[in-house]
C-alpha cells in the first residue's frame, strides 16, 4: 500500500455543504438557526472506549483454536489460537458475499475481527499451512454463525485486529487533546485530519518492505511519526472511535495500487465517503498521505472524480 485516503471537508467549506443539504431537505431558517447556536457549545470529548469481551458465553473450540462469539451482537467476535503452525489464517465469509483472510501472527492471544458484512450467516475458517512453499492451506476449523448486530454503527466504533486501543493509548490520548473545545463532530474530524497530515510523514522504505499480513499500530505510528498508508488509516480509526464518531477503515484501490482510507459517520450528513469539500458546483477529496506530502493541487490532479478509489473490504 502507498497512500491513504481520508474523508472530511474544510471547515470554511461545511457549511456550504449543510446549507445544501438544508436546501434539499427543507430545513427551516429557524432550524439553521439553532443548529448555529448549539454548534458554539463544545462537545463533550471524554473518550468512550466499547471495550471488546470474551466473555465465555458461547464459545466454538478445538484443540488449537477457541472462538468466542458471545458478542456478535456488538460486531465482533475474539478468537485464540493455541497452535504451533508456522503459517495461519482466519478467515470471515460475510453475508455481503465478501470474504476476509487475517493471518494469524499471535499465539495465545486473543484477537479481535470485525463483523462488517451487516447480518446473517457468518462462515468462519481457520487455515494451517501444510506446504509454505507451494503455499498451500487445510481447513482445520470451521463453523457458521447467524449474527444479528443490534446497532449498525458498532462495528465502527470498536476496537478490532487492524486499529487496537484502549483508555490508556496514547492515539486515545491525543485524540482526546484534538477533541478539546471541538464544537461538533466535524470539528474533531478536521482538527484530527490536519495532525495527522501535519505531522506524519510517508515512510518509503517500510512501503518497499512490509510483507502480507502487516497489522499496524496506532500508538506505534503516532510515536514514530511516520507510517504506511495502513498506519494512517488506522491512526484515525483509533483517534475517531474514541470520540464515538463512527469510522470505517476501508481497503481496496486506487487505480491499480493497492490502498487504505477512512471513511467517517456525521449526524449532521451521514456517511461521509470520501467527500470532503463542496465548491458550489463539484464535490472534491483528499488522501491525506498524498496531502502530507505534495501540493493541493496534484492530489486534486491524481484524485479526480473519485473513480479510481474501489473498495475491497471494510474494517
Amino acid at each position: 500500500m502507498s497512500n491513504i485516503i481520508f474523508s472530511t471537508r474544510h471547515k470554511g467549506l461545511l457549511f456550504l455543504c449543510i446549507a445544501l443539504l438544508c436546501s434539499i431537505s427543507g430545513c427551516s431558517s429557524k432550524q439553521t438557526k439553532q443548529t448555529a447556536v448549539q454548534a458554539e457549545i463544545p462537545r463533550d470529548n471524554t473518550p468512550r472506549i466499547l471495550t471488546p469481551a470474551a466473555t465465555g458465553t458461547t464459545i466454538f473450540e478445538n484443540d488449537i483454536v477457541t472462538m468466542d462469539v458471545s458478542n456478535t451482537s456488538a460486531g465482533y467476535i475474539i478468537l485464540t489460537y493455541q497452535g504451533h503452525n508456522e503459517k495461519v489464517k482466519f478467515q470471515v465469509s460475510a453475508p455481503d458475499e465478501v470474504t476476509y483472510t487475517y493471518l494469524v501472527t499471535d499465539r495465545e492471544k486473543p484477537i479481535v475481527y470485525p463483523l462488517t458484512g451487516g447480518n446473517g450467516v457468518y462462515l468462519f475458517s481457520l487455515l494451517e499451512s501444510v506446504d509454505a512453499k507451494k503455499d498451500l492451506y487445510a481447513i482445520t476449523f470451521s463453523q457458521e454463525t447467524e449474527v444479528s448486530i443490534t446497532d449498525e454503527f458498532l462495528p465502527y466504533l470498536t476496537p478490532n485486529v487492524y486499529s487496537f486501543f484502549d483508555s490508556s493509548s496514547l492515539s486515545v490520548l491525543k485524540g482526546t487533546e484534538l477533541a478539546k473545545e471541538c464544537c461538533s463532530d466535524l470539528d474533531v474530524i478536521e482538527n484530527i485530519y490536519y495532525f495527522v497530515t501535519q505531522t506524519i510523514t510517508y515512510d518509503e522504505e517500510k512501503a518497499q518492505s512490509v510483507t502480507y499480513g502487516y497489522i499496524p499500530n496506532p500508538d506505534e505510528t503516532l510515536s514514530l511519526g511516520k507510517g504506511i498508508c495502513f498506519d494512517y488509516a488506522s491512526l484515525m480509526t483509533a483517534m475517531l472511535r474514541s470520540q464515538q464518531i463512527p469510522t470505517r477503515l476501508e481497503v481496496g484501490y486506487a487505480g491499480e495500487v493497492y490502498h487504505a482510507w477512512i471513511s467517517c459517520y456525521v449526524d449532521e450528513i451521514g456517511w461521509v465517503d470520501h467527500i470532503i469539500q463542496f465548491d458550489g458546483e463539484s464535490w472534491s477529496l483528499m488522501d491525506p498521505t498524498l496531502a502530507a506530502n505534495n501540493s493541493s493541487t496534484a492530489v486534486q490532479e491524481y484524485i479526480g472524480d473519485g473513480s479510481k478509489y474501489i473498495v475491497k473490504y471494510t474494517y
